[in-house]
């Protein structure tokens, strides 16, 4: 009886001993989310304010407090400033932000779901997909184009991207499938099989394209938000709010999968319903966001990195704070793709590519990745 009493203080005394660490833990957690939530603010207020037309932050808060209202007549720079920041910037920080915390949180959930550190979202098909059914639309959609409402033509092309990255996802996914199952490894073979089918069908598009066609296709691949607008935006934001909203749903059994598909379903975690949601939700928020930008690659690699080598690989964490991150590299990319060169505009798949390339070169050299 007496040993029983030591040992049930002993516990006490361990878990009393372990709170205070778990509330710090806790705090810190949210103390690097709300970071996150910081930069991803001044990155947007950064891409509102910046480019060959300087506005400052305040005069963008203000704007921003008066877009619901009607303003009194303004004339010169003030109506100016206006319109830059309310029908030209607006738009496009806001699609650069769908594009960055989907395409970040997408990179983590598929992180968690392969089990493997170097996964991104191109493993299941969706910017192969979406480059041959965009490069199809540019050959062939003349036809379709004339044949759709005078509003709906701007948006051919970005929907076509988001139906050939969808149906290249449900293709791969269902290849994937053995008797109820999804095979990770047969899901990644697919993709990459897949993947090359539909570059070389790409590529033959290219091939017989015209010179102003190519071009098109071209700056469409190396990514943009140049074309930014709400229609855009409006076709963006439902599929990355879904994305944005099961993410974090999903953390606890991307925590359990990490121990091994076996383990995390004898702790109750439905496995392949797992996969399956992630994969889908994946293939909506990111396809949306190539559709609408273009393919921007490196976020969805190296975002998560940066949130787990800071917060830890927990996704209770992981996931919103890769989001917030996402928002502000890609908005923080998007400044410098139009200061550098300006007043021309560099790519933005190309700015992000010269940054992310390098520090993920050095988190491979760091061995903190493999080995």
């Amino acid at each position: 009886m007496t040993s029983t009493l030591m040992q049930e203080r002993g516990m006490e005394s361990d878990i009393e001993a372990d709170a205070p660490a778990h509330r710090a833990g806790r705090s810190g957690a949210a103390l690097g989310i709300a970071a996150c939530a910081v930069l991803a603010g001044l990155a947007f207020i950064g891409a509102l304010a910046l480019g060959p037309v300087s506005i400052t932050p305040a005069r963008v808060l203000a704007i921003l407090g008066d877009a619901f209202s009607v303003p009194a007549e303004e004339i010169g720079r003030a109506a100016r400033e206006r319109m830059v920041v309310l029908d030209i910037r607006l738009p496009r920080a806001v699609l650069g932000a769908l594009t960055g915390a989907g395409t970040a949180m997408a990179g983590a959930v598929m992180q968690g779901v392969f089990r493997n550190p170097l996964a991104d979202p191109g493993l299941v098909g969706v910017a192969p997909g979406a480059a041959l059914a965009a490069v199809a639309w540019i050959v062939l959609g003349a036809p379709l184009i004339e044949m759709l409402p005078a509003g709906w033509q701007s948006l051919g092309l970005p929907l076509a991207a988001f139906l050939g990255s969808l149906l290249t996802t449900l293709l791969i996914a269902r290849l994937a499938m053995r008797g109820g199952t999804m095979s990770v490894a047969t899901l990644l073979f697919a993709g990459l099989a897949l993947g090359a089918l539909a570059s070389a069908g790409t590529g033959l598009l290219v091939f017989i394209s015209s010179e102003q066609q190519s071009r098109e296709f071209v700056f469409w691949t190396l990514g943009s938000l140049g074309g930014a607008t709400w229609s855009k935006v409006a076709l963006v934001a439902p599929f990355v709010a879904v994305l944005l909203a099961i993410g974090p749903l999903l953390a606890r059994g991307l925590d359990a999968l990490a121990l091994g598909e076996a383990e995390a379903f004898h702790v109750g975690v439905p496995v392949e319903r797992l996969k399956r949601i992630a994969i889908l939700a994946v293939a909506a928020g990111v396809g949306a966001s190539v559709a609408a930008a273009g393919v921007i690659g490196f976020v969805g690699l190296v975002v998560p990195h940066l949130v787990r080598m800071s917060l830890g690989p927990g996704h209770r964490v992981l996931l919103p704070a890769s989001a917030l991150l996402g928002v502000a590299v890609l908005l923080g990319a998007d400044i410098l793709a139009r200061l550098i060169a300006a007043p021309a505009e560099l790519p933005l798949g190309v700015v992000t590519a010269l940054v992310g390339a390098p520090f993920f070169l050095w988190l491979l050299l760091r061995r903190r990745v493999i080995g």
